[in-house]
C-alpha cells in the first residue's frame, strides 16, 4: 500500500472516529467485514490510542468492533447466500469454479467452518472475505455469528490494546510496521499459495475427467 493510499486511509478513519466515536468504529468495521478492505489494523489501533487517551473505554472498543463485525459479516453473508451459488453456476466457468467446487466448499464449512470463521477474523484479507464462501456454503447462522464473535473479539481486543501501550505511536511504530508487514507478507503467501493449488487441481480434474 503506497505512503499516500495510506495516509488517506488513517485520515479517514480517524476523522469517522472522532466524530462517530463508537458508531464510527462499529460502521468503519462494518464495511471491513463487509467486503470493503478498510484495514482494522488501522482502525483498532487508533482506537486504542483514544483509550490512552482517556476517550475510550478499552472493553468497549473491542465490544464495538464486535457489533460492526456481525453486522458487516452479515450482509455479507446474506448476499453469498442468496446469489453467490447462482452466480457461481453462471459465471464460474470464468473464474475455474464449477458445481463441484461449491460441493467442496460446502463438505469444507460442514466440517472446518467453525475454524475457518474463528481463524479467518485475526487475518488481513481473509477478515474482510470470509463471510462470503460461508454464506455459499449455508453455514448454520448461529454457529457462524458465535465464532465471527469470538475471533473478530480477540483480534480487535489485541490492536486496540497495541494502541494503547504504543500510546501517540499507534501508528508510527517501527516495530509495529514491521510485524504487520511480515503478517500481511505470510497471509499473502498463504492465500496464493492456496490459488495456484486450486488452478492446479481444477485443472489436473478436468483433464482427468477428458481422458475417462
Amino acid at each position: 500500500m503506497s505512503e499516500k493510499v495510506l495516509a488517506l486511509l488513517v485520515q479517514f478513519i480517524t476523522h469517522v472516529i472522532d466524530v462517530g466515536g463508537y458508531g464510527g468504529i462499529v460502521a468503519l468495521i462494518t464495511l471491513n467485514s463487509g467486503g470493503i478492505p478498510i484495514p482494522s489494523e488501522l482502525i483498532m489501533p487508533f482506537s486504542g490510542y483514544l483509550v490512552y487517551l482517556g476517550h475510550f473505554n478499552l472493553y468497549w472498543v473491542a465490544a464495538a468492533g464486535m457489533v460492526g463485525c456481525n453486522i458487516g459479516s452479515a450482509i455479507a453473508y446474506w448476499i453469498g447466500a442468496r446469489g453467490g451459488r447462482p452466480l457461481v453456476m453462471r459465471y464460474g466457468k470464468w473464474v475455474l469454479m464449477s458445481r463441484y467446487d461449491l460441493d467442496r466448499m460446502s463438505r469444507f464449512f460442514d466440517r472446518y467452518g467453525s475454524i475457518a470463521i474463528l481463524v479467518g477474523r485475526m487475518l488481513p484479507v481473509v477478515q474482510t472475505f470470509v463471510a462470503f464462501p460461508a454464506g455459499i456454503a449455508k453455514m448454520p447462522r448461529l454457529r457462524f455469528h458465535i465464532y465471527t464473535s469470538v475471533g473478530s473479539g480477540i483480534w480487535y481486543f489485541c490492536l486496540a490494546w497495541a494502541g494503547l501501550k504504543l500510546g501517540e505511536k499507534w501508528n508510527s511504530d517501527p516495530r509495529l510496521e514491521q510485524l504487520f508487514h511480515r503478517f500481511h507478507l505470510a497471509v499473502e503467501l498463504a492465500l496464493l499459495a492456496a490459488a495456484v493449488w486450486f488452478i492446479w487441481s481444477h485443472l489436473n480434474r478436468r483433464r482427468t475427467e477428458n481422458e475417462a
